[in-house]
């Protein structure tokens, strides 16, 4: 479980980072820039793992060694971005977000397939307006029938 200063650097370090692909760094990523859409942070706060999203992407592994290509240049944008706010900037270490390819194909999945009626599900042929009304509760002993 990670400690509160683990979840606060992780939220700054996701913010800062979308805004060094989208504004400082635009020139790395041509016509796209990455989604980032989980980053974890080690116990000590040297390492964060930072997980990209890269759906619009056709080719996701070469997109991913274009990232860590650039490593050294993204660390330093978002070293100048946050210095303020901490003293020391992790090493970051990419890897791909593939939750959402999964849950794609897991509802792929769970479209194909056929389930059978049983016995509770089946029609029936009773008519459910033929069923006579219950009679309505009196609310008060003097009310008219």
């Amino acid at each position: 479980m990670e400690s509160k200063r683990q979840q606060k650097v992780a939220s700054l370090l996701q913010q800062e980072l979308a805004a060094v692909f989208q504004r400082d760094l635009p020139h790395l990523f041509p016509g796209l820039a990455p989604g980032i859409s989980t980053v974890r942070v080690s116990p000590d706060l040297g390492i964060a793992r930072v997980y990209l999203s890269l759906l619009l992407v056709g080719d996701g592994e070469a997109m991913l060694e274009q990232v860590r290509d650039s490593g050294k240049e993204i660390r330093l944008a978002l070293a100048k971005r946050i210095r303020q706010q901490l003293r020391v900037v992790p090493a970051l270490s990419f890897f791909l977000d593939d939750s959402a390819a999964y849950a794609a194909h897991m509802d792929q999945v769970f479209g194909g397939l056929t389930i059978p009626a049983t016995d509770a599900d089946a029609p029936t042929d009773e008519d459910d307006t033929a069923k006579p009304t219950p009679p309505r509760p009196r609310l008060f002993a003097d009310e008219d029938e």
